[in-house]
């Protein structure tokens, strides 16, 4: 089954997948790309030593609300498409960022 959208319920919370842009000024969301599925967010750190990954969980998880320790990189390490797990439901993760 071909995912739809750039959130997904999983366990208790869901999964989101993000496009990333490292070395950007700031880190921000910028929108939502629909043709990969996936929320655009410009990252304030290079690619480097796992810093712009480091960025994006804590950006995310102040932008959300909830401790950084529960925003975890679950793929896409290397890859401007990451997949991160999110301890809330998709309607409050939509909410909070205005998505």
């Amino acid at each position: 089954m071909e995912r739809r959208d750039f959130l997904e319920p999983s366990g208790d919370g869901c999964r989101i997948w993000i496009d990333a842009s490292p070395g950007a000024p700031r880190s921000e969301v910028t929108g939502i790309n629909r043709w990969r599925k996936a929320l655009q967010v410009r990252i304030g750190a290079q690619p480097k030593d796992g810093a712009a990954n480091d960025e994006l969980v804590r950006f995310l998880a102040e932008r959300l609300d909830v401790p950084r320790r529960r925003v975890r990189l679950i793929k896409g390490e290397r890859s401007s498409t990451k997949v991160l797990d999110i301890p809330l439901s998709v309607d409050e993760v939509r909410s909070r960022l205005g998505v």
